[in-house]
């Protein structure tokens, strides 16, 4: 692993965007969001996706500057139309706008349309809970997971995400696919020559698919079954077909799907503690709660959803953003088409 400090990577894929005519304010949410989602220890979710979001802003598939718009439906709810752009910054604004109007009524629900894929909830459900938020977000994508009972793609891996603040900006999250594993993840075993488990993927007549090269033209299955499926419906159905997105097959596949736009679809939720009880006491109960999970097991082995994240956070912030060699290499690639010195040119594994 090769170890990057955190300015000059950041410095670095600021360069990048500049070259390719990413807008310089959509530039920095996407930095922002990329860096985060490394330092946080989603690699998949970091600089490792700047070549692919390049290429498809080159195709004329991600618009930058988008006109986004956004419409006020209710004193409480908004629906954003994304205009194609970077689905990270048609995110950052939903998210926003859903907490000024939480702020200003106590929830607020925000839809967005004619987007593209937004990384992870993770991101913007932080940003909710360091407004003080509560916050649920949603995404559809495009259809890699059968329904309960089935073997042909129908849904996305339409992932959930859940939060709240905490104290010391240590959010509780909960990020999850609602398919057995997520798209990036069988990437993840593909990389690493890693057979996958069994029930997890199924072929084109519902055959088990162990091999991580063949999962990937196979079908990922619902995480749980029914219960997965019903939460993926869940996030179509608000994401999709309630924004006015695109719905199943009408989203496009980000790595595959060169002929159209992405047309995915999200929708934000958050809700102001405030409201409810002064903040420091929600952290209180909220610390009485996490013991009670801690305590639960064997010392050590239970954690509250998000520590990991925020351990990452502070490894990375001291040593560097980790960056394995598939990514350096798309990065250096990158960087060669476009004439710019890479910082780490030339250095061993730490910073």
């Amino acid at each position: 692993m090769l170890r990057v400090a955190v300015s000059d990577l950041r410095g670095f894929v600021d360069a990048l965007m500049s070259a390719a005519g990413v807008d310089g304010a959509e530039a920095e949410v996407l930095s922002d969001n990329l860096l985060w989602n490394d330092l946080a220890g989603r690699a998949n979710h970091g600089v490792e996706r700047l070549p692919i979001l390049l290429r498809r802003v080159k195709a004329g598939l991600i618009r930058t500057p988008a006109q986004m718009n956004l419409q006020e439906i209710s004193p409480s709810a908004a629906l954003l139309d994304a205009d194609h752009g970077f689905g990270q910054v048609a995110g950052t604004r939903a998210t926003d706008r859903a907490v000024e109007l939480a702020r200003a009524t106590g929830v607020g629900a925000v839809g967005v349309q004619r987007s593209n894929f937004f990384g992870t909830g993770a991101y913007y459900i932080n940003r909710a809970a360091e407004a003080g938020m509560i916050s649920l977000v949603l995404s559809n994508s495009f259809p890699k997971v059968a329904a309960e009972g089935g073997y042909k793609p129908v849904l996305g891996t339409n992932p959930f995400g859940f939060g709240a603040p905490g104290r010391d900006g240590r959010s509780l999250i909960v990020d999850m696919s609602t398919a057995g594993l997520a798209g990036s993840t069988v990437r993840a075993y593909q990389r690493n020559g890693l057979d996958l488990p069994e029930g997890l993927v199924v072929d084109d007549r519902g055959r088990p698919v162990t091999d991580p090269n063949e999962a990937m033209k196979g079908t990922l299955l619902p995480a749980s079954g029914a219960k997965g499926f019903g939460l993926a419906l869940m996030v179509e159905v608000l994401s999709g077909v309630l924004t006015g997105a695109g719905i199943s097959s009408q989203v496009a596949s980000m790595y595959k799907d060169f002929e159209r736009q992405g047309n995915s679809g999200h929708f934000i939720v958050a809700l102001d503690v405030s409201r409810w009880m002064p903040l420091e006491s929600f952290f209180e109960r909220m610390d009485v709660l996490a013991d009670m999970v801690a305590c639960s097991g064997p010392a050590g082995s239970v954690r509250f959803p998000g520590e990991a994240r925020w351990n990452a956070m502070a490894e990375n912030r001291d040593r560097g953003i980790s960056l394995e060699a598939k990514t350096s290499t798309g990065l250096r690639e990158l960087a060669a088409g476009f004439g710019i010195d890479v910082p780490w040119q030339g250095s061993g594994p730490a910073v």
